[in-house]
């Protein structure tokens, strides 16, 4: 009985993700061919000495003796060693890392996959089973996504079918709870301001982020909270003088106006002031849009643009940075890796592993470098997408012998690699 060593088989999930491939079908088709260097390269990575390679089934049988939790605990490794060499400080906003929280899907179904799947009825009345998740990524304005934290939106175990229609199901403000504790654990002295969308503008929210001593910034639309919208214009009104105009290179004029103390009052009946900003943009071809935001942040003329620019607007990094990469491309964020919902977990968090090595190896200063020796302003540009990147990885380790003069640590630490930040 051939037996490999955990290191061994968790750099083996990793490069599941870290190399696009998309499946454990074609992990087994791309990855285990003894005449390439995969096996002597893997080795190398994992320190290791095995003498063949894994199928995925090797992979999913591991993963159910670790559990899913083991997973987490890898990945929560990884983003507090990269906070604490403060390889990432250069992009706090006021001494805070901004951090999103937002909710996506993950797997559906449509049969009822197990007792903790949440149900939709479509237009059609029929039933579909979902397992969404609720994550917190540190966002920066050069483009990274790194998951801080993940909660998987879910009902207790025990539930059958027939409890759908009788109780109420986990929703995402009742996960946001589990997410915020989790996250405070992880990160105690962690400095953070939380970047939410509007579903967020409730004193739920305001009470944890107050709790964990958290700065935030919501969105404000009129739909959620409208007695609050209304009163925010009318306190517009009265300020005229409040109000800061920019016009950028490309010719698009955005207007900030702003109300430094908003009175709200909550469904507890808890009472909260807060500061308000309106950001009304209009592009060089009169398009317009209007952008709104709540924050416990003091908004004043020095800070609104700060604000509503480097924090309010940099929240659609998380869709464009993390959910859409990891949903369209290699990393095939909803597909169905294991029908065991444990197991679905563990390929979950392995999933932000291989996402955080690749933007690691796309924003690095060196590759940068590497980039414009060949004439090209960006990493993407030198290889043309995203995507191409993790298959120039595929090809490297299959056809190229690492060198063990590569993993000499003292030759390592002569060498200094810095996240580009442009």
């Amino acid at each position: 009985m051939v037996q490999y060593h955990r290191r061994f088989l968790c750099w083996w999930g990793l490069l599941l993700f870290g190399l696009g491939l998309g499946s454990r079908r074609s992990a087994d088709n791309d990855l285990r061919d003894l005449e390439c260097a995969i096996l002597h390269n893997l080795n190398h990575l994992a320190g290791t000495q095995q003498e063949g390679l894994p199928v995925t089934k090797t992979l999913d049988h591991f993963i159910g003796h670790v559990g899913s939790a083991a997973f987490a605990q890898l990945l929560h490794r990884h983003t507090q060693r990269l906070i604490r060499m403060k390889a990432l400080d250069e992009f706090r906003f006021q001494g805070d890392f901004i951090v999103a929280v937002d909710g996506t899907g993950y797997l559906s179904f449509t049969h009822h996959h197990c007792p903790q799947c949440l149900t939709q009825k479509g237009s059609a009345g029929t039933l579909a089973y979902l397992h969404p998740v609720l994550e917190a990524k540190l966002l920066t304005a050069s483009g990274l996504a790194v998951s801080l934290a993940s909660e998987f939106i879910e009902n207790p175990p025990g539930h059958t079918p027939t409890d759908y229609q009788d109780q109420k199901q986990d929703c995402e403000l009742k996960a946001f709870d589990r997410l915020a504790a989790t996250l405070k654990g992880s990160f105690p002295q962690l400095r953070l301001c939380l970047s939410f969308d509007s579903l967020y503008g409730c004193g739920r929210a305001f009470a944890l982020c107050e709790k964990y001593h958290w700065h935030f910034v919501v969105t404000f639309k009129e739909g959620r909270t409208p007695e609050l919208w209304r009163e925010f214009q009318a306190l517009l009104q009265l300020c005229p003088a409040q109000k800061q105009t920019l016009t950028l290179p490309n010719k698009t004029r955005r207007v900030y106006r702003w109300v430094e103390q908003l009175p709200y009052c909550d469904s507890q009946k808890r009472s909260w002031t807060l500061g308000a900003i309106l950001c009304e943009e209009t592009s060089a071809a009169g398009q317009k849009t209007t952008f709104a935001w709540l924050t416990n942040w003091a908004v004043n003329r020095d800070s609104v643009v700060a604000i509503a620019d480097q924090v309010g607007r940099l929240r659609q990094k998380i869709e464009n940075e993390g959910f859409n990469v990891q949903k369209n491309s290699g990393l095939n964020l909803e597909h169905v890796f294991s029908q065991n919902w444990d197991h679905a977990k563990a390929y979950y968090y392995l999933l932000q592993l291989g996402h955080l090595l690749l933007q690691l190896l796309q924003h690095n200063s060196q590759h940068l470098a590497l980039a414009n020796q060949y004439g090209h302003h960006s990493v993407l540009a030198l290889w043309g997408a995203r995507k191409k990147i993790p298959q120039r990885l595929l090809e490297g380790l299959r056809y190229y012998l690492l060198p063990q003069v590569d993993f000499d640590v003292l030759t390592a630490a002569r060498c200094h690699m810095g996240l580009n930040s442009s």
